[in-house]
């Protein structure tokens, strides 16, 4: 493939796709429509002017007759006034006006039936037209719900995406806080345990902190007299004086 070619086939499949891209069904065919509906006007006006010719045909034809009556009256008004030339040249003229009377009834059968067909084939093409025209809104209907889904479904997906990351997001902050209060509840166990002792001494009310050291003292005094006890008054040395 040469390089010209090359170049036409791909500058064709942008161009078509961009066209099929900006192309609407309901514009195409509403533009058809309109194409229609002219094509019918068109054979309708054609319809209008095969009946107006037919008109005149039909006046013509009966001013013909009227001038062909009163040429007979005149011949027959002749011959009875004994001018037998004159009824000969009425008579005459009548005949050429029958031949042209004859010749118009020709022509008025040609365009009758013609007015005939164009009448049927505008009847026809008006429920063509009509058909196309119901069965254009039914598609033009279908397609706007369509692209209308279309748009909701992809903005839904949109969404969705979003939302995964804030779900990420919520999941994490949730194992965060599981995480802190698990790890609170495990230091609240070892303090009420005694496996860790408040250093600062903080935490803890006077009251407590009194009560604790009275506890203590007592302890301690009453290890003194059990041992001075078991020591006896001999054994205990004096205690000497300073």
């Amino acid at each position: 493939m040469g390089l010209w070619q090359r170049f036409k086939l791909i500058f064709n499949s942008k161009a078509n796709a961009a066209l099929d891209k900006a192309e609407d069904p309901r514009q195409t065919l509403d533009y058809s429509y309109e194409k229609q509906l002219e094509l019918l006007q068109k054979v309708r006006r054609g319809v209008a002017d095969v009946a107006t010719s037919r008109k005149r045909l039909e006046l013509q034809i009966q001013s013909l007759a009227q001038q062909e009556a009163k040429l007979e009256e005149q011949a027959r008004a002749a011959l009875a006034g004994g001018r037998e030339d004159l009824a000969r040249e009425a008579l005459t003229r009548r005949s050429g006006l029958h031949q042209q009377i004859a010749d118009l009834q020709t022509q008025l059968a040609t365009l009758q039936d013609q007015e005939e067909k164009l009448t049927a084939a505008a009847s026809q093409l008006q429920t063509k037209v009509e058909s196309f025209r119901t069965k254009k809104e039914t598609i033009k209907a279908t397609y706007s719900a369509a692209e209308a889904q279309t748009k909701i479904n992809e903005a839904f997906a949109g969404i969705s995406s979003e939302l995964g990351d804030v779900g990420l997001a919520v999941q994490r902050a949730e194992d965060k806080t599981a995480q802190m209060q698990a790890r609170a509840g495990a230091i609240d166990e070892l303090v009420a345990s005694g496996a860790l002792s408040d250093a600062s001494g903080m935490g803890k009310d006077s009251l407590t902190v009194e009560l604790e050291r009275m506890a203590s003292e007592n302890d301690v005094n009453a290890q003194l007299e059990a041992m001075k006890r078991e020591l006896g008054p001999s054994e205990q040395k004096p205690q000497i004086e300073g």
